[in-house]
Formats: structure tokens, C-alpha cells, sequence
């Protein structure tokens, strides 16, 4: 295929990836230019900043917004903000963001990623010890203690003492993890406000729910990701025909054009679909070592977290682990569960949602959070700052669409039980005593998703399950008051699978089973939804015990009259699932069965 027809196809799919539609760069000019021609309270200057960047030195495309009026005698405090994977500080995101805050008064400083847009050095995967480590150099340049390649000095940034400016950072998934990655590194940040990002990178791209013993993270390795990954891959190792004029030090290594040596190593990983214990270890540490879940507690900023009902690549649960050990260990922390995610909304938010194409922060529930995060963390004005959790709600039409809670999780809980014949009930000595099968056919036989195609615009199939490869539990209608699902609901199973334990002991992960958990909400004509196309990849350690899949988190009201299913399948579309066809047998007794518990905070099933 030929630049020229390649081209095209790279910029949709970065303009997804980053969050939102590619943009024009913004004309440089003093004051730059608004809508409709006016001036625009605030000055832009582009700069160049030569930063060591781990083994090399590179040089970082920013723009430095200063508000008019502010200068050395009249200082303000700052923001950084970065873009998403495939972005750069021009694409509408990061550009929108920037000019909202210079708006609001706040000296800003936007600038492109390491690997991406026209800043130098290969992709590292916002590891803390490159891109955290490049990122605050620039914060050097807010300090006024370092200079741009051209000699520029900021001296009209406010600060908290000597070569210790007051910044705060925000922006969305990518432009997320290098806050944390950031502050980890340079307690300087002073706040953080990190949207729609990871806790562990390995169960982004290789979730496994089954038994989870650390931040999000199974035991084992998952089930390949493969769609939303190979996504991103593309689109970083096509970063050479967006910027044709790339510097020699984005050259990546270890076979990969863009990425640094162990990222490449890890795609190749997973790609094999095997996971060798001493090879899958090492490769894993790295990707942890990457990810929040591994320096979280470095990080001292008070963080605001922001992450996305509908988001199938990140999804409520890294947010929920990210929270759980900042407020763990003290650090300041709030979270919102807000509509939007990868997943769907981010061109089109939902009423009242922060657009950040728009910059729309006085007119939304979360741009008023992060307005007054700011204000008490770097105007250090005595500003409410909002409850500990607070979470949207799309079943309402009227009042206030977001709902609050003093504590996460919120509400309580209700159990149901998996009878044998095919019914959730509430109580266990309600379980019919029986035994279902399915089997694996070694092809994708249950389809969830089509990564990336409500982004894009293309219609995505329903999502369906073949018969016999898979099993389901059917609740009684909901009745008198809705039922409120708000958080991870967990099943706790023991199956059967002969195949599988006759491998129980092979060195490669890939032997072991894997199975898919996933809530439908049915109506009462029948039709079901698979709540935000959300699924739980989950690859059991130990075939021969009981264990416990957490599922997604979720914000569903289900309404009287509709049912709960449960499903368990063989396959997904969108994953890499079993190696081998195996049989899957689930039996049910009133003594012995499996359980679904339910976050709730009101309603109960019949």
C-alpha cells in the first residue's frame, strides 16, 4: 500500500485513539487567535526542549501558553497536559484542554509525548523512568531553572518554594498514566487528573479476572486483547509516515520501528499466544513495571480520577484499584465514574458530560470537579473539592444525572445462586441439583465487541452466543423497586473441564483454561443487552478448585420486569481464548454451587 493511501487510514485511527477528531495545528501567534476571530486571552509560544530521556537525549515539540497579564510580578500557577497514544499537543484533545485552562487564568504548558507528534525518542509506554523522568525536566522549565533549545525562561510561573512551581497535570488515557508515572518521579506536582488511564498495562492488553491478587491483576497471564492492541501498535509503528522528517533517537529496537526493545518484546509475547513461565515472567514484570500498579506509591499528588462507564480497553475495575491504594497509603483521592470511555461517547458525550473537545468545564459535573481541584491544589483556595465517589447514571432524565458517595464502594450487597437448572435465585436452598456442559470449538464462537467500531462509525453485531458453547443463569423479573448495580459484581465457580487437568501441570500458561463471564440485562419482550459490551476474560489456575472472576465494573439500573443473565462462554471475538477444545462442565447442589454477589444500592431480585 502507498503512503498516500496509508495516510489517511493512520490519521482516523490516531484521532480515535487520542480521544477525539484531528484538528488543524493551532496558529501560533501573540494572542493567538479564538473562534470568530477575537483574541484570545492568552499568548502561545512553541518550544523546543532538549531532555535525557533514559539512555538518550531527545528533544520535546510544547507550546506555553502565558494568560495576558501574567509575568514575573503577577505569577500563575500551571498546568502540563500531554496527549493520548497517537496524539500530539495540536490534536483537539490536548489543544482544546490547553486553551480551556489559559482561559481560566492558568499558565499552560502542552506539549507532544515521547515518540509522538514532532518530539523525539521511541516509544516507552509512559514508563516512569523515561517518559516520567522527561516529563519533569519540563517541570525545570516551569521552575524557571531550566532553559528552551532557544533560550526561553519562565519566570511568571507562581511557586510553592525555590525551583518548586505549583503545576497540576490532566489529560486522558495515555496523557493519564503519565501523570502518576510523572509524579512519582517529581513530587513537585502538586494535583493530578488523570481520565480514562490504566492501573496495569498487562491486564489492558492481557486481562485475566479470575482470582485477583494484585491492583487488577490475576495470577496467570489472561486472554490477548488482540483487537484493541494491535490497534495501537499500528498506529505507533506508523508514526514514521504521519512524520515523515522523525529524528534518528525515535528509532525503536528488539524489531520494532517505534517502540523501545521490551514494549516490542511484549507484543511479540503476545502474539506467540504462549505464555512459557520464565519468558511470560519477565516480559509481565516489565509491563507492570511500566504501570501504575508498581509506583503508585511514589505518588503523593492528590489525584482526581476520572475513568469511563463505557470502556472496554480500560475499565472501571484499573480506576477502583487505583483509588483503593492511593486512599490505602493516604494520598488524597476522589473518584468519578463518568459516561464516556474508549468505548463509546468520546465524540459525542452524553448530556451535561465534559466534552473535551469543547473545553465545556463550567457546564459539566466533571469539569466543575476538576475546576475546583485545581483551585484548592494550586490556587490554594478553600474550594469543595466533591464527594469521595461519585458516579453517572443514564436512566435519568431529569435532576441531577450524577450520584455521590462519601465512601468506595458504595451501597451493599446481594447474592444469587446458580441452580441447576439454569436459574439465578436468591436463596440457596432454592438450587435445583443438576449438571450443563459446554465445549470449546477452537474458534470464536461468542462475540462482545468489535474493538474500535462505534469509534469509527461502523455498525458492530449484536452480541451473541452460539448454543452449546456456552452456559447462562436467568434471574426471576425484577420487582417494585429498580435494581442499581454500581461496581464489579463477582462469581465464584468451580467447574470441570478433563482436558484442562490433564495439563494442569504444564509449564505454559496457554494450557490452562479460560472462560468468559459476562451480566446481560434481558427485557420483558425479550431483547438483551450486554451491558457496555463489557466482558471477563478469566484463565483459572487451578481447574480442579473453586475460584472467583471479578467481573467489570458497572453502572446499570435494572428496571422491574427485566432479568439478570449471567453467561459464561467458551470464546469472545475480541480475545485470544483457549489453546486446545475443551469440555466445561458446571454442576449445581444446595449445599455446594456458585454464587454471583451484586454491588447494589437498591433493589433486590425476587
Amino acid at each position: 500500500m502507498s503512503r498516500g493511501a496509508f495516510r489517511p487510514v493512520v490519521r482516523v485511527s490516531l484521532a480515535l485513539l487520542a480521544g477525539t477528531a484531528l484538528t488543524a495545528p493551532l496558529a501560533l501567534s501573540a494572542p493567538a487567535a479564538v473562534a470568530g476571530g477575537a483574541a484570545a486571552p492568552y499568548d502561545v509560544t512553541a518550544l523546543k526542549v532538549s531532555v535525557r530521556a533514559g539512555d538518550r537525549t531527545c528533544e520535546v515539540d510544547a507550546d506555553l501558553y502565558r494568560p495576558l497579564g501574567v509575568d514575573a510580578a503577577h505569577p500563575a500557577p500551571a498546568v502540563m497536559t500531554t496527549n493520548g497514544f497517537g496524539g500530539s499537543k495540536t490534536d483537539g484533545s490536548t489543544d482544546a484542554i490547553a486553551r480551556a485552562f489559559a482561559t481560566r487564568g492558568y499558565v499552560v504548558l502542552a506539549y507532544s509525548g515521547l515518540g509522538f507528534g514532532e518530539t523525539g525518542c521511541p516509544i516507552s509506554l509512559d514508563d516512569p523512568e523515561i517518559d516520567g523522568k522527561a516529563a519533569s525536566q519540563l517541570v525545570d522549565l516551569l521552575a524557571g531553572t531550566r532553559a528552551a533549545n532557544d533560550g526561553t525562561r519562565v519566570d511568571f510561573v507562581a511557586k510553592d518554594g525555590p525551583g518548586d512551581p505549583s503545576v497540576g497535570m490532566i489529560g486522558g488515557s495515555y496523557g493519564g498514566a503519565i501523570q502518576m508515572a510523572t509524579a512519582a518521579v517529581d513530587h513537585r506536582i502538586d494535583a493530578l487528573v488523570p481520565l480514562v488511564t490504566w492501573n496495569d498495562l498487562s491486564y489492558s492488553l492481557d486481562p485475566n479476572n479470575a482470582d485477583r491478587t494484585h491492583g487488577v491483576s490475576g495470577p496467570l497471564a489472561g486472554a490477548y486483547k488482540y483487537q484493541w492492541t494491535n490497534a495501537f501498535f499500528l498506529l505507533g509503528e506508523a508514526q514514521g509516515l504521519l512524520h515523515p522528517g522523525l529524528s534518528l533517537s525515535r528509532t525503536g529496537s528488539a524489531g520494532c520501528l517505534h517502540f523501545v526493545a521490551p514494549a516490542c518484546r511484549t507484543k511479540r509475547l503476545l502474539d506467540s499466544h504462549r505464555y512459557p513461565a520464565d519468558g511470560t515472567r519477565a516480559v509481565f514484570q516489565y509491563v507492570r513495571s511500566v504501570s501504575p500498579v508498581s509506583y503508585l506509591k511514589s505518588v503523593k499528588a492528590p489525584t482526581l480520577l476520572v475513568q469511563g462507564q463505557a470502556d472496554t480497553l480500560f475499565n472501571l475495575n484499573e480506576a477502583a484499584a487505583t483509588y483503593r491504594t492511593l486512599a490505602d497509603q493516604g494520598t488524597p483521592v476522589k473518584m468519578i465514574w463518568q459516561s464516556w470511555g474508549h468505548s463509546g461517547g468520546m465524540k459525542d458525550p452524553a448530556r451535561g458530560e465534559l466534552d473535551l473537545a469543547k473545553g465545556n468545564l463550567e457546564s459539566s459535573y466533571v469539569g466543575q470537579r476538576i475546576l475546583s481541584w485545581f483551585d484548592r491544589y494550586l490556587r490554594h483556595r478553600t474550594a469543595a473539592t466533591g464527594p469521595a465517589f461519585a458516579y453517572y447514571r443514564d436512566w435519568v432524565t431529569n435532576g441531577p444525572t450524577y450520584a455521590a458517595s462519601s465512601a468506595f464502594p458504595t451501597g451493599g450487597s446481594r447474592r444469587l445462586y446458580l441452580s441447576g437448572d439454569g436459574k439465578l435465585v436468591h436463596d440457596r436452598g432454592e438450587v435445583v441439583p443438576g449438571s450443563r456442559e459446554y465445549r470449546d470449538l477452537r474458534l470464536p464462537t461468542s462475540h462482545s465487541e468489535s474493538s474500535l467500531a462505534s469509534m469509527v462509525g461502523f455498525s458492530d453485531p449484536q452480541p451473541y452466543d452460539i448454543k452449546g458453547t456456552y452456559l447462562d443463569w436467568t434471574s426471576a423479573p425484577v420487582e417494585g423497586r429498580p435494581l442499581d448495580v454500581v461496581g464489579a459484581p463477582k462469581l465464584t465457580l468451580r467447574v470441570v473441564s478433563p482436558q484442562t487437568e490433564q495439563v494442569q501441570n504444564s509449564s505454559d500458561a496457554a494450557d490452562k483454561l479460560v472462560l468468559f463471564a459476562k451480566l446481560y440485562d434481558i427485557a420483558p419482550d425479550g431483547r438483551k443487552t450486554l451491558v457496555h459490551r463489557l466482558v471477563a476474560p478469566a484463565r483459572v489456575s487451578d481447574v480442579t478448585r473453586r475460584f472467583t472472576v471479578e467481573l467489570p465494573g458497572i453502572v446499570h439500573r435494572y428496571q422491574p420486569g427485566h432479568r439478570l443473565r449471567l453467561v459464561i462462554a467458551a470464546s469472545d471475538s475480541a480475545y485470544v481464548g483457549n489453546r486446545g477444545s475443551k469440555w466445561v462442565t458446571v454442576t449445581s447442589a444446595p449445599g455446594d454451587t456458585g454464587v454471583l454477589e451484586l454491588p447494589v444500592t437498591q433493589g433486590a431480585v425476587p
